[in-house]
């Protein structure tokens, strides 16, 4: 396979490193056997404290001879979003994806999305299923979806599947916006920026990655995750879906939560009532009575 073909779109590949000496090579591997030859990597190590710069830089002379150009930079610790900024304006390429350095790609991920993107010229991204691991990299769920052409609404109420590891956008689109540094959820913040005029992210049903489920995952803190997503929503007060939108993250919040059920629920109610008479609540409403008649059924065993 050639590693540089003019004929192709040229792709950029963004890996912010941090912390990941574990995981990280699997994931550049995983970026060097892309079945689509035209790409360039660009990584930056957010100031690791372990020796992830040490695993990035003994792959260097793998990635200068497989990628049309390999950046590297490590640096004092500035956080993703400054991170992803600083690669973003390296990037060269007609489309660009990043991906978590503990995450990993399938190998025909790019040449998907690209053949998608490209007949696809009112798409400003594309997305996919992922396959979750664990942190030593065994399978344990696989979520996929229909497919289906998300707005900015679907994604603003939370009737949206855009899976962050399987991202693949438009770069003219990327630079046009930036990631905010004072919000936790940059992503699901990007995908708002990038529909709020027009266009869509497309969800495409294929898996594109495999998605790696750690204690370190910020996707598993839901407090964090919850106030990230009100802060999002805040900067929207005066769109017509506002409170809707708030009503749709707590009810988002009711599925991720253990001992918090009934609080997201009747939060949800409170800003939004009419949100009772969703398919979401409704499927909501029926797995708490089911948890709550199991613990009935339970305690008098």
């Amino acid at each position: 396979m050639s590693c540089k073909d003019s004929n192709l779109p040229l792709v950029s590949v963004i890996i912010p490193s941090y912390n990941h000496a574990e995981y990280v090579q699997d994931c550049i591997q995983s970026v060097i056997d892309q079945d689509y030859s035209n790409i360039e990597l660009i990584i930056i190590d957010d100031g690791s404290k372990d020796n992830s710069v040490l695993k990035i830089e003994e792959m260097r002379t793998v990635c200068n001879a497989r990628f049309v150009r390999f950046e590297f930079r490590h640096r004092s610790n500035l956080g993703l979003c400054a991170t992803l900024n600083e690669a973003l304006e390296w990037c060269n390429g007609v489309y660009t994806a990043s991906v978590a350095s503990d995450d990993i790609w399938m190998k025909h991920k790019t040449s998907a999305q690209v053949e998608y993107l490209n007949h696809n010229p009112n798409s400003i991204g594309a997305f996919g299923g992922i396959i979750l691991i664990d942190q030593h990299g065994q399978k344990t769920m696989d979520i996929a979806r229909d497919s289906q052409k998300y707005k900015f609404n679907d994604i603003f109420l939370h009737k949206h599947f855009l899976p962050a590891p399987t991202n693949l956008c438009r770069t003219e689109k990327l630079k046009q916006n930036a990631y905010n540094p004072n919000l936790k959820i940059e992503d699901w913040d990007m995908w708002l920026q990038l529909t709020k005029e027009n266009g869509s992210l497309d969800y495409i049903d294929d898996n594109y990655a495999f998605y790696r489920r750690h204690d370190n995952n910020l996707s598993g803190n839901l407090d964090i995750m919850h106030n990230g997503r009100l802060e999002i929503i805040e900067q929207y007060p005066s769109h017509i879906k506002y409170k809707e939108a708030i009503a749709a993250a707590h009810l988002a919040s009711f599925f991720e939560s253990d001992d918090k059920k009934l609080c997201f629920l009747r939060k949800s109610v409170m800003y939004y009532p009419l949100i009772v008479f969703t398919s979401k609540f409704l499927r909501a409403l029926k797995a708490y009575v089911l948890s709550f008649l199991w613990k009935i059924t339970s305690y008098y065993k």
